[in-house]
């Protein structure tokens, strides 16, 4: 990388064996960088209210906060930063979501270490990174016309079951609020997980936090 100034990066993520890998990498690509550390979100905010940092490599969850909305926060205190999301959530799920809300690439921790090393040097060298499984999804969506929101593909009804299901409420206790037969809730469990392609409630449960704007 060829820059005059010194650049400055912050790196927020509350497991510091991850942070100080990181450094490695960034240090292998530019020689001349002052890196901050963050391992909570609170910490973030302070950091950057202080500091004018270029790039920003984030974990988006923290114990005190782990929602897209920490990306309009963090545009909002400084909104020329570059922030590459650096998570071990489902990319499929949620690197879009991500990038939609704001940030400029998503690198998924089960990644390859060569992967990552060419991810960061990517972010640093043009500010935005963006896997080759993302971007075939993107394709995939533009070409088929399909909604980047999952739950889009859910009915309205569907999208209630899950709703409840999510809150913890089991089929019976849903026939009961919804007035319906309890083998049709079953139904509608098995498209909900059909169409999202899921076959838990733990992934259930990611993809309504995720996309599910009642649940903001």
């Amino acid at each position: 990388m060829n820059r005059e100034d010194r650049i400055s990066i912050l790196l927020a993520d509350d497991h510091s064996i991850v942070r100080h890998g990181m450094v490695l990498m960034i240090k292998e690509i530019i020689h001349e960088v002052t890196i901050f550390h963050a391992s909570t979100f609170k910490e973030t905010l302070s950091i950057l209210r202080k500091n004018n940092i270029d790039f920003m490599i984030l974990d988006i969850s923290f114990p005190d906060g782990n929602s897209s909305a920490i990306i309009s926060q963090i545009k909002s205190l400084n909104k020329n930063i570059k922030i590459l999301i650096f998570s071990g959530l489902d990319e499929d799920v949620y690197a879009l979501r991500y990038i939609n809300s704001g940030a400029n690439g998503y690198l998924n921790k089960l990644s390859t270490e060569a992967e990552m090393r060419q991810a960061v040097r990517t972010f640093l060298e043009e500010g935005k990174y963006i896997s080759q499984r993302t971007k075939d999804k993107i394709l995939d969506n533009y070409m088929s016309n399909k909604s980047i929101n999952p739950l889009d593909q859910l009915s309205n009804r569907e999208i209630e079951v899950a709703r409840l299901m999510v809150q913890g409420y089991g089929n019976l206790e849903i026939s009961s609020m919804k007035k319906l037969q309890k083998t049709t809730i079953s139904t509608f469990k098995k498209r909900i997980y059909e169409k999202l392609n899921i076959d838990n409630l733990v992934a259930l449960i990611g993809i309504m936090n995720a996309y599910d704007e009642e649940n903001q």
